[in-house]
């Protein structure tokens, strides 16, 4: 078939948009001179899409309602059963939403995809397959992934599962419920801002922030190609290093990924932390949000970390404060360009492109206006200073995430791991449905100002629960060295075997 080609019009309008400015004879020469291109993009529409092969039967599973899907956590659910044996054997998994899962529908919290179903695995699901691994469905996520709240959804918001009425966190709200609840024993959740360290915390679970470019990304809706994250979420330290174990690992299609160093992480779970160094960074402590009693609570865990037999000091690094504000061009002038403007694939890298989610996100822009208000106010921003800065603070941040990595690589130089509070507080109440913009976009990005510096740094980091306060969680955040994920483990896994967290 061949592909079609453009009226004067439609070349005219091309060139306005590009601002030129041309007459009929002119548009008519350079419409001459393209047609001998189109042969080209003929004959590629003509070849089958290069696309891996799906290895496991499925089916398309359903949407669970009522008291089956009570926090509404669950957008499918279905049985994908893997292979026979392997490491994952007998473990039950649930996919994030922007995770694509050949043969099932996939809205990643967003109206505006609602309808659309993969063609493909993402390697991650290939891989867990692979190692025996029964995935149980797909759980919601924030509309697009763009808030830490669990109330941007288009299917509506995400219950805690600890507290009716309170946010689960985001943007993997769904992944972190179903942990609790015990419909699944392990989950996959996304990452660019917190979104798998920040459910964690608000709903009491593990959850690992790898390394960049660790865990391979393809298959994965993306936001922005260099903030992007996804990992293993779980209820306890061992199943978390082993599904680590399964998802690390380069995959040869993903543009993230360089030469990433994969270790087999269960075998640091009975090290113990004596003779660990442990900073405590103070600039993670006493944001003007924070509370008191998640101050104290995340303290108390450093002071086990000492009993344990760890050394452990408060340090100072200064940039951190400033991290935030270096993440923020990157998020919102990148994911404008990149995963909407760009169709959620962008351009000018290698790997697997799945084109027909590129085609079925592109319908946004004919329904923008649904778009969630914490993704309305991302792409404002970003927009704006892409148009009238011509991208400057987003390339400045990037050249100054560098300069924030030195800072944490000098902390780690002198210890093991730094340590602070996940978030500066605990779950906060679902807005009500009637709640002003500005309480609704409070909610979706008060919480990040210790998880967001770590995307855009990329070091890895995982949020441990370390107490309970009104009925709710506290996450204590550990950060290593680059591919450094087994000395993490080694100290969470002494921290949980410590005692029972939730009495903590």
């Amino acid at each position: 078939m061949a592909v079609r080609r453009p009226t004067l019009d439609q070349l005219r309008a091309v060139a306005e948009d590009l601002g030129m400015h041309m007459g009929q004879e002119e548009l008519q020469s350079y419409d001459a001179l393209m047609q001998a291109n189109y042969a080209a993009y003929d004959l590629v529409d003509t070849m089958p899409d290069y696309m891996p092969a799906v290895k496991y039967p499925r089916t398309p599973g359903y949407r669970p309602e009522g008291e089956e899907n009570k926090y509404n956590a669950w957008y499918i659910k279905t049985e994908i059963k893997g292979a026979p044996s392997g490491k994952l054997a007998g473990k039950k998994v649930a996919l994030k939403d922007n995770i694509s899962l050949a043969g099932v529908p996939m809205m990643n919290g967003a109206s505006t995809l609602e309808g659309y179903t993969p063609d493909t695995d993402a390697t991650i699901v290939t891989r867990m397959l692979d190692a025996g691994a029964t995935i149980v469905g797909k759980v919601h996520c924030e509309y697009f992934c763009f808030s830490g709240g669990s109330h941007t959804c288009a299917a509506g918001p995400v219950h805690n599962p600890r507290k009716m009425g309170y946010s689960a966190g985001g943007s993997s709200s769904g992944s972190a419920v179903v942990l609790v609840t015990g419909e699944a024993d392990m989950a996959i959740g996304g990452d660019q801002g917190g979104s798998i360290r920040i459910p964690s915390a608000f709903s009491g679970t593990y959850g690992m922030k790898g390394t960049f470019g660790l865990v391979p990304y393809t298959g994965v809706m993306p936001i922005e190609v260099t903030i992007d994250h996804t990992g293993p979420m779980t209820r306890n330290v061992r199943d978390n290093a082993l599904l680590l174990e399964v998802l690390a690992g380069a995959d040869g299609l993903d543009p993230r990924q360089g030469s990433p160093k994969v270790s087999n992480y269960t075998e640091a779970l009975g090290g113990g932390v004596k003779g660990l160094r442990i900073g405590v960074v103070k600039e993670g402590f006493g944001h003007p949000n924070s509370e008191k009693d998640v101050d104290a609570k995340v303290n108390a865990g450093a002071e086990l970390f000492r009993k344990l037999g760890a050394t452990v000091d408060e340090i100072s690094v200064p940039m951190h404060l400033a991290a935030p504000a270096i993440w923020l061009p990157i998020a919102a002038e990148g994911a404008t360009e990149f995963m909407m403007k760009g169709n959620g694939m962008g351009s000018n890298w290698r790997g697997l492109y799945n084109t027909t989610l590129l085609d079925a996100h592109s319908g946004w822009r004919h329904r923008a206006d649904e778009l969630s208000d914490s993704l309305k106010v991302t792409m404002l921003l970003g927009h704006y200073f892409n148009k009238h800065y011509r991208g400057h603070f987003y390339a400045k941040a990037q050249n100054l995430t560098r300069k924030l990595r030195a800072a944490y690589d000098a902390a780690l130089g002198k210890y093991d791991l730094l340590l602070m509070p996940t978030l500066p507080m605990k779950a906060t109440p679902l807005p009500p449905p009637d709640a002003p913009r500005e309480l609704y976009i409070q909610r979706a990005f008060e919480m990040v100002p210790n998880t967001a510096p770590f995307n855009a740094s990329g070091h890895p980091a995982m949020s441990i629960p370390c107490g309970m306060s009104d009925g709710l969680p506290i996450g204590l955040m550990l950060i290593g060295k680059y591919y450094d994920e087994s000395t993490i483990y080694r100290a969470a896994a002494a921290f949980e075997g410590a005692g029972d967290w939730t009495k903590m």
